[in-house]
């Protein structure tokens, strides 16, 4: 006799473990684009919506995320996304200062010429854009610049070959486009000099130069620290006229 079994509707380990892994690759989306703010209360049920994916993998989701420090479960008030204080600042950028002064002084002997050719000229461009008189009408340019920025950022520390130092990388990054997008917008004005600064770094790293190379890469890293730490919000969306609903990027 045949006998007809129903098909199981629960998801398998890979699959489970599929959705977890996008639940969070789409948590880390929502705080790169604003969806997500730093200090934010936000229920398992508006994470299941925001991040269109099933209840049971956003559980799941979340003893990573609060093992990263990312968000924290307040008693009665459900999750609340990691808030922003001078300790949180120092913490993160202290980090990225270490991670990527390891990475820089490894960069700076293997990367090919090919490869610091194309990622001066992906500089160039954006800047170009930048300078551009109708840079203001440029809807792509910030994102293009972020993603260019970072990706430069990223591809030194992957250039390690090292998971775990990757992982901690990318964790760190959350906090720090987090504490950005609290306190500092960037507008074309504020694009250029940091593309300035990319560039005569790139050149430290064509040149070879370890020592200059680590020197500039810690300027960068503090002057946005410092942008975050001092400059006042307001002032800058004035610098451009912004409204307050306006889009934040970070560089």
């Amino acid at each position: 006799m045949l006998v007809m079994t129903q098909a199981s509707t629960t998801p398998t380990t890979d699959e489970a473990t599929s959705q977890r892994a996008r639940a969070y690759q789409g948590f880390t989306q929502q705080i790169f684009n604003g969806g997500i703010r730093a200090g934010q209360f936000i229920s398992q049920r508006e994470l299941m919506l925001l991040l269109d994916m099933p209840l049971g993998a956003v559980r799941e989701m979340i003893p990573r995320l609060e093992a990263a420090g990312l968000v924290k479960t307040v008693p009665q008030r459900g999750l609340q996304v990691a808030h922003v204080d001078l300790k949180l600042i120092r913490n993160a950028f202290q980090v990225r200062s270490m991670l990527e002064r390891e990475a820089v002084q490894h960069f700076v002997r293997t990367a090919s010429e090919a490869e610091l050719t194309a990622i001066e000229a992906s500089h160039r461009q954006i800047l170009e854009r930048a300078n551009a008189p109708d840079a203001l009408n440029d809807r792509s340019l910030l994102d293009d610049a972020q993603a260019v920025d970072w990706g430069l950022h990223d591809r030194m520390i992957d250039a390690l070959g090292n998971d775990i130092l990757s992982d901690m990388y990318r964790v760190n990054s959350l906090r720090v486009r987090l504490i950005k997008l609290e306190h500092s917008v960037i507008t074309p004005g504020r694009l250029v000099p940091a593309m300035q600064e990319h560039l005569h770094f790139i050149d430290a790293l064509r040149q070879r130069d370890a020592a200059l190379a680590v020197e500039l890469l810690e300027a960068h890293i503090s002057s946005a620290r410092n942008r975050v730490m001092h400059a006042p919000l307001e002032q800058v969306r004035s610098e451009w006229n912004l409204p307050t609903s306006t889009d934040r990027r970070t560089l």
